[in-house]
């Protein structure tokens, strides 16, 4: 799969002891982390995507009242004509 950007040459340098490189504009990742892995010669780097709705539904406070019996007016599953 090619890039949408066209390809571009980058320096690699030493930060420490990590070999980095910068990421020129255009190619910049979504969020602040991501994740690399190494297929043959090629470095693949992929943005961790935040979560979706469940996390965000695991991330609220829980609720203290109580929610209303909705089948207390309803009839008994045998009661039911079809």
């Amino acid at each position: 799969m090619r890039p949408e950007t066209p390809e571009k040459r980058v320096h690699l340098f030493r930060n420490g002891r990590n070999q980095a490189l910068r990421i020129p504009r255009g190619f910049e990742l979504d969020g602040d982390e991501a994740v690399i892995r190494k297929e043959g010669d090629h470095l693949i780097v992929e943005p961790i995507r935040k979560g979706g709705l469940l996390s965000v539904l695991a991330s609220l406070a829980p609720l203290d009242e109580s929610f209303p019996d909705v089948d207390e007016k309803l009839l008994a599953p045998d009661d039911v004509e079809l």
